[in-house]
């Protein structure tokens, strides 16, 4: 039976509309009306906001678990469904810099997942350990490496989904940047030294986004662009962001957004373990990350990712970076959707796409979510 979703404002179009109806048939937007079929499941929104799903293309862990301690469905499975509570029908498990063994079996695993229809998977990123040692932040030094063919071979290894890398450009060459965007893998320079014009060729070569802009990487300063300024000046680019209030000041992301397309931006998580659990701490690669006031840093005070969920990202965006709602719902789903090529089947609501959708509070918290038209 189609179920529709009637009596809510619904974010269609870059607008926030009232008088519309979603109605969903399986796992699919059927149609967006004012006029429902008759005999369709009535689902009352009561006034609230029906969103599109948001996509989150780096989460590091949730639930309790991190990716690397156990990359299995398992672990795949419990970071989504930590995840979901928060408005994310989509996401990318990441991996951060490991051995090669762990990064196959990462990529593995998500396949696996996809296959088994866990709810919310859409691939893979691996983050690291292709980075620049100076800026490798809380990366284990021990597991830096250079790209070479048998990685190649690992970051191309996967048969679902979507595979995105990140690494540091100036690391390696033009060449193997062009080989790895061949095989069909997504390239994100993050973590990463280069300078203006290096990274400025690099997005001719294959790299297409930027991992948490101004994290870990060169600044922009009066006489060095660096690689913020290359991303910034960049209008095609893809540029994450952190709306943490921790890892960028907002004035800074506002100085950001005044730049360039806003639908260019991501906003990411870059979630750790914490998100979705009671822990007040969590083990990093043999270092104790403690969480406390939606942070996690190690004892030194470096931050370690972040406590971040989705639905505080977009609270955050609207709050601090002068952003409406639907320009932030944006940035969490169709924004993402596209940097992954998956425009035409997720990312906003409308007729044909994956009834992937969240029901927002007056809070902007989540009341309800729905992956391939599937109620949570």
């Amino acid at each position: 039976m189609m179920q529709a979703l009637v009596n809510g404002r619904i974010v269609v179009d870059g607008e926030l509309r009232e008088g519309l109806s979603v109605v969903l048939d399986g796992d699919r937007i059927a149609a967006v009306t004012n006029a429902p079929p008759l005999d369709a499941e009535v689902y009352d929104l009561e006034g609230r906001v029906l969103a599109p799903g948001y996509i989150d293309v780096q989460v590091n862990g949730g639930g309790g678990v991190l990716f690397n301690d156990d990359p299995s469905v398992e672990t795949v499975a419990t970071i989504a469904a930590a995840h979901r509570r928060f408005g994310t029908t989509g996401l990318l498990p990441t991996l951060i810099s490991d051995d090669l063994d762990v990064i196959a079996a990462a990529i593995a695993a998500t396949d696996a997942a996809i296959k088994a229809g866990v709810p919310g998977i859409l691939g893979v990123h691996i983050e690291g350990p292709f980075l620049n040692m100076d800026r490798r932040g809380v990366h284990d030094a021990t597991k830096i490496r250079r790209l070479d063919d048998a990685a190649l071979g690992v970051l191309s290894s996967a048969r679902h989904g979507r595979t995105l890398v990140t690494l540091a450009p100036e690391t390696t060459t033009p060449e193997m940047t062009r080989a790895l965007a061949a095989r069909g893998v997504r390239i994100c320079a993050g973590h990463t030294d280069a300078d203006y014009e290096t990274l400025k060729a690099a997005f001719s070569n294959g790299v297409t986004g930027v991992t948490h802009l101004f994290n870990a990487m060169s600044p922009m300063t009066s006489r060095a662009p660096g690689a913020v300024g290359a991303a910034l000046e960049n209008q095609d680019a893809w540029c994450g962001i952190i709306p943490d209030g921790w890892h960028v000041d907002p004035a800074v992301l506002r100085i950001a957004l005044a730049c360039r397309p806003h639908d260019r931006f991501m906003l990411v998580t870059d979630a750790m373990p914490g998100v979705g659990s009671p822990e007040d701490h969590f083990m990093l690669q043999g270092r104790r990350v403690t969480v406390a006031d939606g942070q996690a840093r190690l004892p030194d005070g470096s931050l370690a990712g972040s406590d971040l969920d989705m639905a505080g990202a977009v609270r955050n965006a609207v709050a601090w970076l002068n952003l409406t709602l639907p320009q932030a719902v944006e940035m969490a789903s169709a924004s993402p959707a596209a940097f992954l090529g998956l425009e035409a089947q997720t990312g906003r609501i409308a007729p044909g796409l994956r009834a992937d959708l969240v029901e927002l509070n007056s809070d902007l918290s989540v009341r309800r979510s729905w992956i391939a038209g599937r109620a949570s």
